[in-house]
């Protein structure tokens, strides 16, 4: 069963990177800075996502592997707060369109495709029946946490018996 929740990661993330794209290229929706910073870590909860389908008959791994997957949860989460709260008004935090990257991890200029911020923060478009992608992007991003904890809790408890 462990194969299949990491393999769900996975899809969960690549799904989220799709529809960001879609939105994107399709419905001209050009992402910000923030929306940028959310995508890296889409891109880290992959990665160990991975990681974890390839090493889920070890169960000491498993739960380092769970305890690592809680660093990219936790970025996703927040970063998707950041993009609500000035959606909302509650953050009047300055967004420029410089993504804040070190040189030596510039991915703007090398995947400018997927990592170049096209507008300023403070919008995002209605997913459906109202939704914003703020509002959809906090409500994954805190279930994501949740799953994660719980099967921390889980692999945990299985080392310790």
């Amino acid at each position: 069963m462990s194969r299949s929740v990491w393999w769900g990661i996975a899809l969960f993330g690549l799904a989220l990177e799709g529809a960001a794209l879609y939105y994107q290229y399709v419905l001209n929706y050009g992402p910000c800075v923030l929306c940028i910073h959310v995508r890296l870590w889409l891109f880290g909860i992959v990665g160990v996502a991975l990681a974890g389908a390839l090493f889920s008959r070890q169960p000491r791994s498993q739960t380092l592997l769970w305890l690592v997957m809680l660093v990219p949860a936790i970025g996703f989460a927040e970063r998707s707060w950041q993009v609500l709260a000035v959606e909302r008004g509650w953050s009047m935090g300055a967004c420029s369109m410089d993504p804040g990257l070190p040189r030596w991890f510039a991915v703007d200029r090398w995947f400018p495709v997927l990592f170049e911020p096209w507008e300023a923060c403070g919008y995002t478009p209605e997913i459906l029946l109202g939704i914003t992608m703020a509002e959809t992007l906090m409500g994954l991003s805190v279930m994501l946490v949740i799953l994660v904890l719980a099967f921390l809790a889980l692999t945990g408890r299985q080392l310790i018996a």
